[in-house]
């Protein structure tokens, strides 16, 4: 049996984001990265670093990860494109698996506030008296919802608010309400 194909690796660069008011779909909207703002390790993003691999693989084949980690899969991106602030993001959460329903949790809480690109750089020019590094072309590959960021600066911008659900002693009530009234009228009708 040949042995098992290794993802690529990859570069990662982490934003901070605002996820604490996501809604029951899981569904939020930020930036994964920022133009012309270094983050924490000296690499400046340039605006059109991202074009033409968000047009290649278009958002629904960019991963949504937890932590960076292929094994773990949490939601789907519905949106990805470059504006003039940096690379914008809309995504939702599944929720009908553990951990989308634990990173939802951990967002509403602000307790899990990052985001972070998984990439391969295709262009870059290093400077050498800054220490800066331009990225000017970019094969992104995944963007995570992540703990600690690199680039505190990008925020999720907009995040619908939770719907108000039935709880589930009330939902429980309803459907036995129901069936006792389905099984009183079959009673009758013998």
């Amino acid at each position: 049996m040949p042995p098992p194909i290794a993802p690529p690796l990859l570069e990662t660069k982490v934003a901070a984001a605002d996820l604490s008011g996501i809604d029951g779909e899981g569904t939020f909207s930020g930036y994964a990265s920022l133009f012309g703002v270094a983050d924490l390790s000296g690499d400046l993003v340039m605006p059109g670093a991202f074009l033409r691999s968000v047009a290649a693989r278009r958002a629904s084949g960019i991963r949504m990860l937890y932590q960076h980690d292929p094994a773990e899969p949490i939601g789907v991106w519905l949106d990805i494109r470059e504006d003039q602030r940096g690379l914008f993001v809309r995504g939702r959460l599944t929720l009908d698996v553990a951990r989308g329903r634990e990173v939802a949790s951990l967002m509403r809480a602000g307790a899990l506030d990052g985001l972070s690109i998984g990439f391969k750089t295709v262009k870059a020019r290093a400077e050498r008296a800054s220490g800066i590094r331009r990225l000017t072309e970019i094969d992104l590959w995944e963007i995570s919802v992540v703990t600690f960021p690199m680039q505190p600066e990008a925020r999720v911008s907009a995040v619908k608010a939770r719907p108000a659900s039935r709880s589930l002693a009330a939902q429980m009530r309803r459907a036995a309400l129901s069936l006792n009234g389905t099984t009183s009228s079959k009673r009758t009708s013998k």
